[in-house]
């Protein structure tokens, strides 16, 4: 069985496929991205711009000529934050639905906190100690704590990116008086991930999805590159002091001066230090010891959900 997978995320709209092979397990055969920006200009008005409107209409449009060279036998297509909490999201979705003549899937939050750790839990392997999964986006942050015998807890909290950037709207570069009141406002949020924590005690934070594709990218090319099998493999650890100079170095640039920076995608260029402040704030207030990048998230664990539904 072929089948491609559309994750409507707020921010990019990602394209898997993928195919069953032997053994209960699948083969990826494509992986492409689109950027949308959903949620800019509208996103905590909780409604989709007719400019975003348009951006995800032709994501969808090229997303699918890929999917028609590849003769799937089912397309899938889950929509996040970026569509569930606006006023026409489902408008948004019926159109695509039309147009393309595919079924979109809008998903709760904890739905996509389950889908992004069975993602996860195929790229790192756990053992029996407590770790933390973030998978940062656009319109919400998702929050799961597992280990090697399962899921402990999860939570989706309405902290993404693009609404940060469009509620606090920045400097360029971003102050240090902006750098607090956006810590500040994190902080106030996220007090049943506090609880959790203090509970279920996770050191280790396991990052997925753009903004630790980007982080990974980043420290890669500032230091010299990095042998191509490492490069290709689904989980990558980064020291803790590495981020650091790369986070502080965030802070002082400019968006032009992102947008040459080795490694980090042109879509990211607007969200990426507010990303790195709230992960540095997680990295901080919770003590972890250890970060790792897992290339996988909620459309690998789409697939496995489809294409392994005995686990």
């Amino acid at each position: 069985m072929r089948i491609a997978i559309i994750d409507m995320g707020t921010n990019t709209f990602n394209l898997l496929i993928a195919e069953t092979i032997e053994n209960n397990t699948y083969n990826i055969l494509f992986r492409d991205k689109a950027g949308v920006k959903l949620g800019k200009g509208g996103i905590n008005d909780k409604v989709i711009t007719p400019e975003a409107f348009e951006r995800g209409v032709n994501a969808i449009s090229y997303h699918m000529q890929s999917i028609q060279n590849y003769n799937v036998d089912k397309v899938v297509a889950t929509a996040t934050s970026g569509v569930r909490s606006t006023k026409n999201g489902k408008e948004f979705v019926e159109a695509i639905e039309k147009k393309f003549e595919i079924k979109i899937q809008i998903i709760s939050g904890d739905e996509e906190a389950e889908l992004i750790y069975r993602g996860v839990k195929q790229a790192v392997k756990f053992n029996n100690h407590n770790a933390l999964i973030l998978d940062i986006g656009g319109g919400s942050n998702e929050f799961i704590i597992a280990n090697s015998s399962g899921l402990i807890w999860k939570h989706s909290f309405k902290l993404g990116i693009a609404r940060l950037l469009d509620l606090f709207k920045p400097s360029n570069p971003i102050t240090k008086a902006d750098v607090l009141k956006v810590e500040e406002y994190i902080d106030s949020e996220l007090q049943l991930l506090f609880d959790a924590c203090k509970k279920y005690q996770p050191s280790d934070l396991i990052g997925c999805s753009g903004t630790f594709d980007s982080f990974r990218s980043m420290i890669i090319a500032k230091n010299g590159g990095i042998p191509e099998e490492v490069k290709k493999s689904n989980a990558y650890p980064i020291d803790l002091n590495d981020y650091a100079i790369l986070h502080k170095e965030l802070l002082k640039s400019t968006t032009e001066e992102r947008k040459n920076i080795k490694g980090l995608e042109l879509i990211r260029v607007e969200m990426i230090v507010l990303a790195s402040i709230f992960t540095n704030f997680i990295i901080k207030k919770l003590n972890i010891k250890t970060l790792t990048q897992s290339a996988f998230a909620i459309k690998e664990g789409m697939a496995d959900k489809i294409l392994n539904r005995k686990n």
